[in-house]
């Protein structure tokens, strides 16, 4: 529960600027919607860093192997001040590249440009968060995350008007104006966090001596974390796709599938909450032998996941059209966005199982079967986008469906190489 509330109150990040922003207009929606698949870049980063250091400190701590745990920790930090300085001169090197290859129009090019030149400096904060927020919950611990992100949420909801739409002050700044305020939120987020760390946090903490660089600890961290880290670069590639095969269908059309992008990505937080839930306590169960509580977490998580996104179907079902209409009013980008909810919502339980199944493999500190199973949507989904997008009668809905299609395929085969898994690291098991 800790876990979904930070989700949610994460999310809301996106969701509040949403918001503001679509009263600019569609343009500016669909600026913001495909300059924010940028994150999905930046995540594949953070997952190298996060997935690393929570699933060996979350083993180190099964193993009651403070020194190590505290090593794997301060080494972290490390990478995670090198993937900040990366993203600040990737992000402003190649900003205007992306946006001029996938922007419907001019308008939505320089908005996704503007947004990004602001936001750029809070994706490479946001090292420091994972860094701090993964060491904790490897450990077990996660309401402090889950404070920290409340905290910086709330005021990104009380900047973002002011920011956005010049509420108080008269000066609205626009789609920068959400660059602005998520970037500020962020400082101050990891201001918060290392007040936890330096006046409360006890089993993993800074260590001065162990802040040097030592190769054998950042090979252990990317060796589980570049598969999951490769996984959402896989993302920003597939999403990207869909940018690209949609544009000739305008501005309303991207700005519609931004939005069904951003309110799918909250709806998913319930089964991402158990799923992330699922990596620490496989993990430690893992390092302390337990290899029965290993099964148990997983069918477990299984149940629950699979439960909660049969609900949120249904729902997706019956009125897609109220969750985009509370960002935009505009009626093309509303159809789009609802049409896309309908029918993307059929492959939410499989989504789920592929959830929980990555975060199995994150705790059994093998994340290569995960990459595997996302890489196989190149084949399956984005040769075939990409070939339909250049067919005389494409429609949007043929990428939804052909999505639903290909996502089924993944579960199947998630659960394939989650079995072959059990049967290489759980030998001992009774």
């Amino acid at each position: 529960m800790p876990i979904a509330i930070g989700m949610v109150f994460q999310t809301l990040y996106y969701l509040v600027d949403l918001y503001f922003v679509g009263q600019i207009g569609e343009a500016a929606i669909a600026g913001l919607g495909s300059a924010g698949n940028i994150q999905f870049l930046v995540m594949s980063l953070t997952q190298i860093l996060g997935v690393g250091t929570m699933a060996l400190i979350a083993q180190a701590s099964g193993r009651q192997d403070r020194g190590d745990a505290n090593l794997i920790f301060n080494q972290s930090l490390l990478f995670a001040a090198v993937c900040a300085v990366v993203t600040l001169v990737g992000g402003y090197a190649f900003t205007g590249v992306y946006m001029r290859a996938l922007g419907a129009d001019a308008e939505t090019t320089a908005a996704g440009i503007e947004y990004l030149t602001w936001f750029v400096p809070g994706l490479a904060l946001q090292f420091a968060l994972v860094s701090m927020g993964s060491a904790l919950r490897g450990t077990g611990i996660v309401k402090p995350t889950m404070i920290v992100q409340v905290s910086t949420v709330l005021l990104n909801a009380v900047l973002a008007p002011v920011m956005i739409a010049g509420w108080l002050t008269g000066r609205p700044f626009g789609v920068a104006g959400a660059g602005i305020s998520s970037t500020i939120s962020i400082g101050v987020g990891v201001l918060m966090m290392l007040v936890y760390f330096v006046w409360l946090e006890r089993f993993v903490t800074f260590e001065k001596g162990l802040l040097r660089p030592r190769l054998d600890a950042w090979k252990r961290i990317l060796s589980i974390g570049l598969p999951p880290g490769a996984v959402f670069a896989l993302m920003f590639v597939y999403i990207a796709v869909i940018y690209w095969a949609i544009r000739d269908f305008g501005a309303a059309a991207q700005a519609g599938y931004g939005v069904g992008t951003r309110v799918m990505q909250a709806i998913f937080l319930p089964a991402m909450a158990v799923a992330f839930a699922t990596a620490p306590l496989a993990g430690q169960n893992f390092g302390a032998g337990s290899f029965d509580r290993v099964r148990l977490t997983f069918r477990t998580s299984i149940v629950y996941g699979s439960a909660i996104m049969f609900l949120l179907t249904l729902f997706c079902q019956w009125r897609p059209d109220v969750l985009i209409g509370a960002f935009t009013d505009d009626p093309e980008a509303i159809g789009v966005g609802s049409e896309f909810l309908r029918i993307i919502s059929w492959n939410f339980v499989a989504t789920g199982v592929i959830f929980t199944c990555s975060s199995m493999f994150q705790g059994l500190g093998n994340t290569v079967p995960a990459l595997l199973s996302a890489s196989s949507r190149l084949l399956t989904f984005c040769l075939p986008a990409i070939w339909l997008a250049t067919l005389g009668g494409f429609e949007l809905r043929h990428l939804w469906y052909l999505s639903v299609a290909t996502v089924g395929l993944q579960m199947a085969l998630s659960l394939w190489l989650l079995a072959i898994e059990y049967r290489r690291r759980l030998v001992l098991a009774p």
